[in-house]
């Protein structure tokens, strides 16, 4: 399990978040890091109860079905922890909160409905246009 940072003066400075604003950042960002982490533990934990308990090809059936499914949600939770950490990462180096695209703030609003945000909003609907319009043809 990941901690939080006790006082936002432990996290580096920000060129565009006050540091209060990073610390809740970095403060929900390891709040879903740990759901993630406790997610897999308690799915990895019923697939394995879940294989001790089949009794009939049915319950097989029906199990495999629930274990391929859990699975698929278990590698979507793997690449978003993998976002997580890479944020945490910034955090950490001082580059949170901006754009990688074209080096501007991601803006605390945009952040604090998608931490894991790496593109300013401008950016992001830029590219939302350009592949919309490719998939047009």
């Amino acid at each position: 399990m990941l901690e939080h940072v006790k006082d936002p003066s432990d996290l580096p400075a920000d060129n565009y978040l006050k540091p209060q604003e990073l610390w809740e950042l970095h403060k929900v960002l390891v709040d879903q890091a740990n759901e993630l982490l406790d997610a897999g533990q308690q799915t990895v934990s019923a697939l394995t109860h879940e294989r001790d308990l089949e009794a009939d090809s049915l319950d097989v059936a029906t199990t495999e079905s629930d274990r391929d499914f859990s699975l698929r949600l278990a590698g979507r939770e793997r690449r978003m922890l993998s976002k997580i950490k890479y944020a945490l990462e910034c955090i950490d180096n001082g580059e949170y909160g901006t754009c990688e695209n074209c080096g501007e703030s991601i803006g605390f609003k945009r952040l604090m409905v998608r931490p894991v945000a790496r593109v300013c909003i401008d950016c992001k609907t830029q590219a939302e246009q350009l592949e919309r319009g490719s998939r047009a043809f």
